[in-house]
């Protein structure tokens, strides 16, 4: 037990390190990672104009014209959602809208009926809020010199539920297998998303999924390995930008703690 807990308190040492070193890039990388998936679609829908369209007008018999109208939303949500997070403009606005995008794809595209899907957007929805929470914390910095009227508890709620939304991606990734990499991927990330979600050892925690999904990610959806032409290529990068913007969300974790309701809060109160 006693060297179990100097291993962990290693581990945290150097965690601590990392993260002072890299705490004026790291909430940039988090922000870029996380709206990855909106960039990328976006782009998607403006070179692939023509055939979304059509695909939504065979799907739900709705016409050309709000078939295109899908397409234009869904374009100009994306990027201009991208372009305000990362400038750092009305980003309250922004993640309203990208959220909205998240639910308008999810019916579309019939998520709902498909649990791997819904859980993957259930997740980058968790990260949309962290980035919410983390846009509520800088407001009020500008304030901080003002008397308080207590703790930001919607903000603490917002971390809570992006914390728990953002770790169901790694239930998708879980596969009931006698296969000895796949128990030891499943004992590890149940172990890891537990820990997150109840906010305990939690920077450590999420800064090791990060580093377990990243090696996942390039190891199972390479889309760049397969010839432009055939459809796995597309479903393989769809995979691996979501899968980056959960990182993205998991980097805000990292950044930024649990917020307030948490083990680790509890903690340093007792």
């Amino acid at each position: 037990m006693a060297q179990r807990n100097e291993l962990i308190d290693k581990a945290e040492d150097i965690a601590d390190q990392v993260l002072r070193k890299s705490k004026h890039v790291l909430p940039h990388v988090a922000r870029f990672c996380l709206i990855s998936t909106f960039l990328e679609d976006g782009l998607r829908m403006w070179n692939q104009w023509g055939e979304q369209r059509d695909y939504m007008n065979h799907t739900w018999g709705c016409g050309y014209f709000l078939a295109t109208l899908f397409v234009i939303v869904n374009l100009i949500g994306q990027l201009g959602g991208c372009v305000m997070v990362l400038s750092r403009f009305k980003v309250t606005i922004a993640c309203g809208v990208l959220v909205g995008i998240i639910v308008l794809q999810t019916v579309a595209y019939s998520i709902l009926w498909d649990v791997k899907f819904l859980l993957r957007n259930l997740a980058l929805a968790g990260g949309v809020l962290l980035l919410l929470a983390e846009d509520r914390a800088e407001g009020k910095s500008l304030f901080a010199g003002l008397p308080s009227l207590g703790e930001n508890n919607p903000k603490q709620y917002m971390q809570l539920s992006g914390r728990i939304l953002l770790v169901l991606m790694f239930l998708t990734l879980l596969r009931f297998e006698m296969d000895f990499f796949q128990m030891v991927q499943n004992l590890v990330g149940t172990a890891l998303i537990i820990l997150i979600a109840i906010g305990y050892k939690t920077k450590l925690s999420a800064l090791v999924l990060v580093v377990w999904l990243s090696l996942l990610n390039v190891y199972f959806n390479a889309f760049w390995s397969i010839p432009a032409y055939k459809p796995m290529r597309d479903f393989l990068k769809y995979d691996f930008f979501q899968t980056l913007s959960v990182i993205g969300g998991l980097l805000l974790v990292v950044a930024y703690g649990p917020g307030g309701v948490s083990m680790d809060e509890h903690k340093k109160k007792w």
